[in-house]
């Protein structure tokens, strides 16, 4: 979903696209030819983590560089291909071709795409442009679609839209989608009454590779906007993903949800969040109970680069183990 700010205009652009399904994401990039744009952003920070128990850390650095490049064609086909680099939270540093697709649309509310696409669902972007604050909750893995392999339609509505993807996985929020023999599908039906207001709604299946059991994912997600605030309310629950099956065993299922409020005014934005995630394993044993709430300031130097400083309380309900960290992110878009 959008930054928090009116500056922020190429992330406002984005979230037209998203709903509208067209191609002003590059509405703010560098127009290189007639046909062919660029746009991304670059994301460094510093982040201290103090665990009550245990020695504290400091880590610095550039967490990730992405280059985004759209050609038109002409007659309704586009082709988008994103270039990523990251180092994964310090294991490691990679460099990934993150999406790569075309659409082509039949009119101006009915369209394709094809190719190597990030899916839909979940309120909290992959991306660090489309966070409010400096982190995400963590539990995308237990119940988003992640990036997909696959085709998909998306039809345009007076007040309502519907996608449907066709991929080959769900839940690979790394990118390194999983050879199947069946395909997955993940459903959307988004609805705008208001332009303030939105309600999504996901359902997404895949049978789970040597099994006869299937992954299913439920992500329902509503936002709210009214003068300078935001308000966001996500749900989740999931059978069989792939990251709580890692641990759980066959039949684990996962919930999640957080509540999120944004206040926004001129150059200054300030963020509190709230969630909650549980795993249980097939014997309905708890084996995963997490919860945390995020403050999150911040402020635009100018339109491509914002300042933000995060400060988050996680709480471990199995381990009995809580923790602070204090984030200080600088992100430059283009």
């Amino acid at each position: 979903m959008p930054k928090q700010f009116a500056y922020r205009t190429i992330t406002a652009a984005v979230t037209a696209a998203v709903f509208s399904f067209t191609s002003n994401v590059y509405a703010e990039g560098f127009q290189l030819s007639e046909k062919l744009s660029v746009s991304g952003f670059i994301d460094m920070s510093t982040v201290r983590f103090e665990p009550d128990d245990g020695d504290s850390t400091t880590e610095s650095g550039l967490d990730q560089f992405e280059i985004n490049f759209l050609y038109d064609f002409g007659n309704k086909l586009t082709a988008q291909v994103d270039l990523e680099y990251q180092d994964n939270d310090g294991s490691g540093e990679e460099v990934d071709v993150e999406q790569a697709y075309f659409t082509y649309g039949i009119n101006d509310a009915l369209s394709f795409k094809a190719g190597r696409f990030l899916s839909y669902s979940g309120w909290e972007t992959e991306d660090p442009t489309g966070l409010y604050q400096f982190s995400g909750t963590g539990y995308a893995k237990y119940f988003y679609g992640g990036y997909q392999q696959g085709v998909s339609t998306y039809y345009k509505g007076s007040g309502f839209d519907v996608a449907l993807s066709v991929v080959n996985d769900l839940g690979d929020l790394e990118g390194e989608n999983r050879d199947s023999d069946d395909v997955a599908i993940e459903l959307m039906l988004a609805v705008n009454p208001i332009e303030a207001w939105t309600l999504k709604g996901f359902y997404m299946t895949d049978e789970l590779e040597g099994t006869d059991e299937d992954t299913d994912l439920i992500n329902v997600w509503t936002s709210y906007t009214v003068a300078d605030w935001t308000f966001a309310a996500e749900y989740n629950q999931s059978e069989n993903a792939p990251a709580a099956v890692g641990f759980a065993g066959i039949g684990a299922e996962a919930n999640g949800y957080l509540l999120m409020a944004n206040y926004a005014w001129e150059k200054f934005g300030l963020t509190f969040r709230y969630h909650e995630s549980e795993v249980e394993a097939d014997d309905g044993t708890t084996v995963e109970e997490l919860s945390a709430y995020t403050l999150s300031p911040s402020y635009a130097v100018s339109e491509n680069l914002l300042i933000v400083f995060e400060y988050r309380r996680d709480d471990d309900d199995i381990t009995d183990e809580s923790s602070d960290t204090y984030a200080l992110e600088a992100l430059i878009t283009f």
